[in-house]
């Protein structure tokens, strides 16, 4: 497939370039094909200087409190590069609420071209575009410094041109930066677009990675930097995320000690790969270091490399109001102290708790006291750690019961399909002849075969009830309940789980009240949510 674009489309570029670039009142607003090449329904458009334009995209995390992050498995092991990508545990929450179960960051739908590049980097803008502009070609040869110079500077212009165009989170407008490399990963793995075994892979759910990512090759890249978004994007709508120009990160190197970062702090991350790098490197989890300054020519200077690029975030402040850090402060204060669900007084965790805090506060002794408090924190940090396990954990039961909920549908509908072609065709007041009365045996064999299926199926779904009901409180139930739904939405393969997930949760509900088992109930129920295509 040929993504280069003909003589005369070039053509067309550089003379809408002429007008894109220029600061007399007779320039036009950038057309769309200029900044954004693959245009769709949901992006967020944000306004440049030069009348340009930079397209974002929501990356939701289903969590709500300033406090609340969602945690995910970062990194690759078995890589050949452990000591770089090794597997490890992280989290990432996002900075703007997005209606009530969930929040979200933004990130840039393609990596910051020469175009917006030379918008941000002048004083004002050309009368003439700068030579060499090309105008859907990824910016290279930056430095982290002039990377963070142009989101400064586009920072500072959205301020004082457009202020109203930043989304706000709790009365404070957003900003542009850098992202985290968790950001980062987070996006590029697919984040809440798909199912946690995809999300683990090493590359995001894709047909083939030539329609998705250039790499080295003549069957991609062939050695040559690309126009951003000729190719297809990863399932947030995101372009490039693994290939053509190396992406910058706010963060500095550090190397990966098993299941954490190593304490040393070196140059800075770039992530993604590029056009050189070999097809069977583009992964994911694949991150390098580089020097924040290269003393490889006739004079030191900042690294800037052919190969390296910028994709911006837009996120907001942490304590965004006196309010806020208030809110921040009360959830900090029941970290760890788990008051999901009913407060148990013998609960042997809440009772030393309890006694560490009595005994830090009764004692005079100021190294005792220091020494309770410090053991008090430790305790609520493991607490803290248990209860994020055990909501990892109520999710996955939740997902699976709207799994079984959807299994109890189909094998039941087929239940009652053979159950009506043995009953209209094997009446027992009707003499069959020898013939039909083998195929009847057949039905009534393949009948009670699936009706032992479907009742271990249905005891299957009653021990996730129960298992539900013996080992967690129903508000800790509850509390996990919009997180998964949200999760559902966001991903195109499970969203046909929400109803059956309701219809889950209320059989929950209703056993933990009653703790009877309704097997009928539960499978007319689920039958009902069946489509009749079914």
């Amino acid at each position: 497939m040929n993504f280069k674009l003909q003589r005369k489309e070039l053509t067309l570029i550089v003379v809408l370039a002429v007008g894109m670039l220029t600061g007399s009142a007779m320039a036009a607003p950038w057309e769309t094909k200029l900044y954004n090449p693959k245009p769709d329904p949901d992006d967020v458009i944000l306004p440049m200087p030069c009348d340009g334009f930079m397209v974002f995209r929501k990356v939701s995390v289903p969590i709500s409190g300033p406090l609340e992050d969602y945690p995910v498995q970062l990194g690759q092991s078995n890589t050949g590069w452990d000591f770089v990508e090794h597997s490890r545990p992280g989290f990432v929450a996002g900075s703007f609420t997005d209606g009530k179960n969930a929040r979200y960051y933004l990130l840039a739908k393609y990596e910051m071209t020469q175009a917006q590049y030379a918008a941000l980097s002048g004083e004002k803008c050309p009368a003439e575009p700068p030579k060499g502009v090309k105008v859907l070609e990824p910016k290279t040869k930056i430095s982290w410094l002039e990377a963070m110079q142009a989101a400064n500077k586009y920072n500072l212009w959205l301020l004082e041109q457009q202020p109203k165009a930043l989304p706000h989170e709790d009365g404070k407008p957003g900003f542009l930066r850098l992202p985290t490399e968790t950001e980062w990963e987070f996006a590029a793995r697919g984040g809440l677009k798909v199912g946690p075994a995809e999300f683990n892979e090493l590359r995001y759910p894709m047909d083939s990675l030539s329609r998705h990512e250039w790499f080295a090759g003549s069957q991609s890249s062939n050695g040559k930097v690309q126009l951003v978004g000729r190719l297809e994007p990863n399932p947030l709508g995101l372009h490039d995320m693994l290939g053509n120009v190396s992406e910058i990160m706010l963060d500095s190197f550090r190397l990966n000690k098993l299941d954490r970062l190593h304490a040393q702090a070196g140059g800075y991350v770039v992530r993604g790969g590029n056009y050189q790098t070999k097809e069977s490197d583009i992964r994911t989890s694949q991150r390098r270091e580089e020097d924040f300054y290269s003393t490889s020519g006739t004079k030191p200077g900042e690294t800037r490399r052919a190969t390296t690029g910028v994709r911006l975030a837009l996120v907001s402040s942490t304590l965004t109001s006196r309010e806020r850090t208030k809110a921040i402060e009360a959830q900090w204060a029941q970290l760890g102290q788990d008051d999901s669900g009913k407060r148990d007084p013998k609960n042997k965790e809440q009772s030393a708790l309890k006694k560490l805090d009595e005994m830090a506060s009764s004692t005079e002794d100021k190294k005792l006291r220091e020494q309770l408090q410090n053991l008090e924190r430790d305790l609520r940090a493991t607490n803290q750690q248990n209860e994020e396990n055990r909501n990892l954990a109520i999710r996955g039961n939740l997902e699976l019961g709207a799994f079984l909920c959807t299994k109890l549908a189909d094998d039941g509908k087929f239940l009652n399909l053979l159950t009506s072609i043995y009953e209209n065709t094997c009446d027992p007041s009707i003499s069959l002849d020898a013939e039909a009365s083998k195929a009847c045996e057949r039905r009534k064999s393949s009948l009670d075969e699936n009706r032992a299926r479907v009742d271990k199926l249905a005891a299957y779904y009653a021990n996730n009830l129960a298992q539900n009901q013996a080992l967690y409180d129903i508000t800790q139930l509850e509390k996990q309940v919009p997180v998964k739904q949200t999760e559902l939405e966001s991903s195109p393969q499970r969203r046909n789980l929400i109803p059956f997930l309701q219809t889950f949760w209320s059989h929950q509900q209703a056993y933990i009240q009653t703790g009877r088992i309704s097997k009928d109930t539960w499978l007319d129920t689920c039958q009902a949510l069946a489509p009749k295509t079914r």
